[in-house]
């Protein structure tokens, strides 16, 4: 993320403000710009995440208790009201079956602050106040992240539709293909069925629309573009089989050979992420989810070894993020001077802070793949 000032002259007179040594110049010049810097913190948090585009928000006021009624899911297939949120930031995703109620939905504070030297501010050094707001901004958006995939990892660890778990395992050792993706579509329609177990009015609508991915899998899409694809070997005459090695059409190959990678296959976009991979963050944290869990017929999953791809379906309600809207503000961040720093500490600070929570409500839309 990147924060940059325009290096007017009303700009750098409010900068240097924030640092003067009458305490009512001061603490007006950090409170209007506080209120300024708010709306550019929350702009940022949307743009720079990935759970952005999988949430949506559900904004309610900062004095209010946000809750879903439980009643707008019924007669759905099973799954649809089976819920994981979390009760504090940072803590253990929980899935519990709520009665036909208003279900309330817990939320926490997360919250970051930076201070900076005096004389920095003085001199107008836009950079280094830029600097210190996208370190605050990025502490937040590392909380945000962190809470709502671990929200999304703790479904697909236990999510289970009809008896079949959400999970499948690759079709060939340590290698994502086509027909992995091809088996992935099917698992989804099949857990997409009606109610009643037969097919729903939107089912061409139901299914994938990302794929997250780690940089290790990205990789093996864009040898997509010189290695074979074929599952099953072909016949030659009567009886007569043989192994083929069949790759993907010319015009498909050039495309990702000219884009340095697909961005999309079968119509779903792939999204590389850091965080997934052989012992990575999220890695890590499903395996801790998962446990001694067994997926499509193998073992435990094993995060030194193993990789998971996540695919979900964005285009249902299926993950919500409450969110308080400040009284104020009227926004999302709250951005405050921390009064906390004296006139001999030379230090001029702020904080921020958005109350929020997550909470996946239709196990349905997330699928994932175990590459091992």
């Amino acid at each position: 993320m990147k924060i940059q000032f325009e290096k007017n002259p009303e700009q750098i007179e409010l900068i240097k403000a924030l640092a003067s040594d009458n305490k009512t110049v001061a603490v007006e010049a950090q409170e209007a710009f506080a209120a300024f810097i708010s709306t550019v913190v929350q702009q940022v948090l949307e743009q720079a995440g990935t759970a952005s585009m999988i949430y949506r928000d559900v904004e309610f006021d900062d004095e209010d208790a946000p809750s879903i009624p439980l009643d707008l899911y019924y007669g759905q297939n099973e799954g649809s009201v089976s819920v994981w949120s979390q009760t504090v930031g940072g803590g253990l995703p929980t899935n519990f079956v709520q009665g036909m109620q208003e279900m309330k939905i817990n939320t926490y504070r997360l919250d970051s602050a930076i201070a900076m030297d005096k004389r920095y501010v003085r001199r107008a050094r836009l950079d280094v106040v830029a600097a210190g707001l996208e370190r605050m901004a990025n502490e937040l958006l590392v909380k945000q992240e962190r809470n709502a995939w671990a929200v999304i990892l703790k479904l697909l660890a236990e999510a289970s539709t009809q008896g079949t778990r959400h999970i499948l395992k690759s079709t060939a050792s340590d290698v994502f293909q086509l027909d992995d993706m091809n088996r992935l579509w099917t698992l989804v329609r099949r857990l997409n069925s009606a109610y009643t177990g037969g097919t729903p009015q939107a089912f061409q609508s139901r299914g994938l629309t990302d794929l997250f991915v780690s940089p290790e899998v990205k990789a093996q899409i864009r040898a997509f573009a010189y290695q074979p694809m074929n599952t099953r070997a072909g016949n030659i005459g009567t009886g007569s089989a043989t192994s083929t090695s069949v790759a993907l059409p010319d015009s498909v190959r050039e495309q990702i050979y000219r884009s340095a990678g697909a961005t999309e296959i079968f119509g779903v976009t792939i999204n590389e992420m850091l965080e997934l991979g052989i012992s990575r963050k999220y890695n890590d944290l499903f395996s801790t989810f998962a446990g001694s869990t067994a997926y499509d017929g193998g073992s435990a999953f094993v995060s030194s070894s193993s990789e998971l791809i996540v695919g979900v379906d964005a285009s249902r309600n299926a993950f919500l993020r409450p969110v308080a809207v400040q009284s104020e503000s009227r926004g999302q961040v709250k951005v405050l001077p921390d009064d906390q720093f004296l006139s001999r500490s030379q230090k001029v600070g702020f904080y921020s802070f958005v109350e929020e929570g997550r909470v996946a409500v239709d196990a349905r839309a997330a699928v994932g793949l175990i590459v091992t």
